[in-house]
């Protein structure tokens, strides 16, 4: 788990999104499950203060997106995944 789950995890409860870790499954599986405005919305955390070289995604969540036949995206910090909620919600409009 990155060290900045909890915070984006509080930042996406905060603006009234349903949210289910799925860090413990495992094998690329992204890290977040969000459930918003009737949308299901599936986050990989990243840090935003690592390193990019420490941001990047792992063999084997990177295999894992290019399998997936829906939407995935990555967040790095709150901002992003509450911009991301505006976006997915934008688009269903």
């Amino acid at each position: 788990m990155d060290n900045n789950q909890s915070e984006i995890v509080a930042a996406l409860r905060d603006a009234g999104a349903q949210v289910q870790s799925l860090a413990a499954v495992g094998k690329g599986v992204p890290d977040l499950l969000v459930g918003y405005r009737g949308l299901n919305i599936l986050i990989e955390v990243k840090d935003e203060r690592q390193p990019p070289s420490k941001r990047r995604l792992t063999p084997d969540e990177s295999n894992w997106h290019i399998m997936w036949g829906g939407q995935v995206a990555t967040c790095n910090s709150p901002d992003e995944a509450l911009d991301l909620l505006l976006a997915m919600t934008c688009k269903a409009d």
